[in-house]
């Protein structure tokens, strides 16, 4: 369940850095950080630990990000 809920978050990430393609790199760090943040607070609310909470949005970026470039790479 966390996960899914994560790769919706990693997903509405992508729809953002997308749509603030001429942004500088300093903002697109900073809102990547907010995300990510995000990410692990609902993994903490869901989990009650910290430890897996900070592992499983790991693992959940990792996984968004293999899907996303494998993805990329079949379409262009």
């Amino acid at each position: 369940m966390v996960i899914m809920l994560q790769l919706i978050i990693w997903s509405g990430y992508t729809l953002v850095e997308w749509l603030s393609k001429h942004d500088q790199l300093i903002y697109k760090v900073i809102m990547f950080f907010v995300f990510f943040y995000i990410s692990f607070l609902i993994g903490n609310k869901v989990l009650k630990t910290t430890a897996k909470a900070l592992f499983i949005t790991s693992l959940s970026l990792i996984t968004y990000t293999s899907i996303h470039f494998t993805l990329l790479l079949f379409i262009h």
